[in-house]
């Protein structure tokens, strides 16, 4: 089941955490979470979405702020894997589209903050209709009032992207994640409270809006 916003965050769903102590959402003392969900074959994600939660890891790690990263992959299974996050965070060193795009076989920068691979579940070929309604629903609220026709070539979308999956990313999945960069964002009851595709310059002033709470 989709978590929705204003209701409780659900604790990330983890492989395994390749940096930092083991965590979780409900271990973070009442702060004010920041989850930057990227793929490491993701351009954008090191070009935007990352250094962003580095600035806002280093400005407001002393006020109330905890920033977690989490590897996920919804696409490009051979290279979105946890031995290309371990060797990211181990050297620095980047692979397919991201190396491409940054013309360079490092980043210029670490990552501080705790880094967790998402949950990687293998498809077994069976796309439920509550599966694909879990998705659906989340991205189009209105579609029980769409007309049939409609409705079915969704279904028949969402069928095909669920089959041509090699696997499930539990995180990505149940936070109903568009793609990466994301950002999820809790407030200090944690409720979640906010989720954010790519880079749009608004997060700064929601986390400092919970933090005013």
């Amino acid at each position: 089941m989709s978590v929705q916003i204003d209701q409780k965050a659900p604790n990330l769903k983890v492989s395994k955490w390749v940096q930092g102590m083991d965590t979780n959402l409900d271990k973070q003392n009442d702060n004010v979470v920041v989850v930057e969900v990227f793929q490491v074959n993701c351009p954008g994600c090191f070009m935007y979405g990352i250094p962003e939660s580095i600035e806002i890891y280093n400005k407001y790690k002393s006020d109330g702020v905890s920033v977690l990263g989490m590897a996920t992959a919804f696409e490009d299974f051979d290279k979105n894997t946890l031995e290309n996050l371990q060797l990211l965070l181990e050297t620095g060193e980047v692979v397919g589209e991201t190396k491409k795009m940054l013309q360079a076989d490092k980043i210029s920068y670490k990552i501080p903050y705790p880094v967790a691979m998402d949950s990687l579940i293998k498809q077994s070929g069976e796309v439920t209709k509550e599966k694909m309604d879990s998705l659906i629903k989340n991205q189009i609220p209105n579609f029980d009032e769409q007309p049939e026709d409609y409705k079915n070539q969704i279904y028949d979308r969402v069928k095909d992207y669920f089959m041509s999956k090699e696997f499930s990313a539990e995180t990505f999945e149940m936070y109903s994640l568009p793609g990466t960069p994301s950002s999820i964002l809790v407030d200090r009851k944690g409720i979640l409270r906010d989720i954010s595709f790519g880079q749009n310059g608004l997060l700064e002033s929601k986390i400092q809006k919970l933090l005013n709470e």
